[in-house]
């Protein structure tokens, strides 16, 4: 037969979705992939009925309905800084997964290297490597998540760097990047021309007194900034696959050429029905907003009270527990005994990193309060549970 890939022959399955098939099979509270368990907005899903009845049902234009794309940039605009033109700068994609990889394959050419932060979303370096990339990891270092500079600006400087990802607020450790933090990667970036693809899923959820500053609001990054994100996270519709990449008119161009091979488009329907979501009022941002900090209070509070060591996160539905006491050599091992001992799947965090790390695993918050009071039900006198 012929030889596979070698370019996919260094992945496993994705491991935050593997935890989710373990926790199906052992009845856990699925604490691990995060997706939140209460429904979108009732305008959207109102008007979703409708579109079921009389349509769309067809292909839209490739890169996005058009009036998907001005219900977007009409929203955008403001809360980036930015004039965006709906029919030069966006591109829709399936899922801001799409847009990210889009954005890699966009600005990328093999044996390019890609800056990524560690801890990152097990996808950034798949992106890279699917691409023909070679990903340069620099460190977040625990607890407080931030970079080193130095460390930072050497892996800007290696011969063939061409972008850096950046996933702000940041999945998993829930850091914010301060403004300070975002300049210091502009002046990078600058210095050594390089694109800047940041991952924006989380721009909502935010916790005071910190707020997300959009990268390419900052002077002088729109030009070079392919800025993802999707409706996924903000409208708790992770189901309906849909993400965009906003940048440059000429950036943007190219990204519709690949996004047109990679999925064609969108789904038609879904994309109309979601124009109700993206023409909500301010107040709705900021309730959900209120929503998840009460969740992160509950919950973090929670596992604080039952002993755990966490990381507070400062945005995004999760949190970073350090269960080294236990003693296991492997946070797989530990992740895993957590569901079939304790009855709570969370995610092992070495997924997340470049450099071994087996310190912590990843629970998310995105879910009713009686889930959650459940799941703290369950993990109290976790340690003994878990004693072997």
């Amino acid at each position: 037969m012929q030889e596979l890939s070698r370019r996919t022959s260094c992945f496993t399955d994705s491991v935050i979705r593997r935890m989710t098939r373990i926790c199906m099979q052992h009845d856990a509270i699925n604490l691990s992939q995060g997706f939140p368990d209460f429904d979108p907005p009732a305008a959207i899903t109102d008007r979703l009925a409708e579109v079921a009845r009389k349509g769309p049902h067809q292909y839209a234009i490739t890169w996005g309905a058009p009036n998907f794309r001005a219900a977007l940039a009409a929203k955008q605009s403001p809360r980036m800084g930015l004039d965006i033109d709906p029919e030069t700068q966006i591109v829709v994609t399936c899922g801001s997964t799409e847009a990210m990889m889009c954005s890699v394959m966009t600005v990328a050419n093999p044996g390019d290297r890609i800056v990524v932060f560690s801890p990152f979303y097990e996808n950034y370096g798949a992106d890279a490597i699917l691409c023909g990339a070679e990903p340069t990891y620099v460190e977040l270092h625990a607890p407080t998540f931030t970079f080193d500079e130095a460390e930072l600006e050497a892996a800007c400087a290696l011969p063939g760097t061409k972008a850096l990802i950046l996933c702000n607020p940041s999945n998993p450790s829930g850091h914010v990047f301060t403004r300070a933090e975002l300049e210091c990667i502009a002046r990078l970036a600058k210095k050594h021309d390089l694109w800047v693809i940041t991952d924006e899923v989380y721009e909502h959820i935010v916790y005071a007194p910190h707020e997300h500053i959009y990268f390419a609001s900052l002077p002088g990054m729109a030009e070079r900034t392919l800025s993802c994100s999707s409706l996924s996270k903000t409208y708790s519709m992770t189901g309906w696959r849909l993400g965009y990449v906003i940048a440059p008119a000429e950036v943007i161009d190219r990204a519709r050429k690949v996004h047109d091979f990679l999925t064609v488009g969108a789904a038609a329907p879904l994309m109309e029905a979601a124009v109700a979501g993206l023409e909500l009022p301010r107040s709705y941002y900021d309730e959900l907003t209120e929503l998840y900090a009460r969740k992160r209070d509950l919950f973090c509070g929670g596992l604080r009270d039952l002993g755990f060591s966490i990381v507070e996160p400062q945005g995004a539905y999760y949190v970073m527990a350090d269960v080294s006491e236990l003693g296991y050599a492997s946070d797989y091992d530990c992740a895993c005994d957590l569901i079939k001992k304790v009855g709570v799947g969370t995610v092992p965090a070495s997924c997340f990193y470049a450099e071994p790390e087996s310190r912590f695993v990843r629970f998310h918050f995105a879910k009713s309060d009686e889930v959650l009071k459940g799941a703290l039900d369950r993990l109290d006198g976790w340690k003994e549970k878990m004693a072997r």
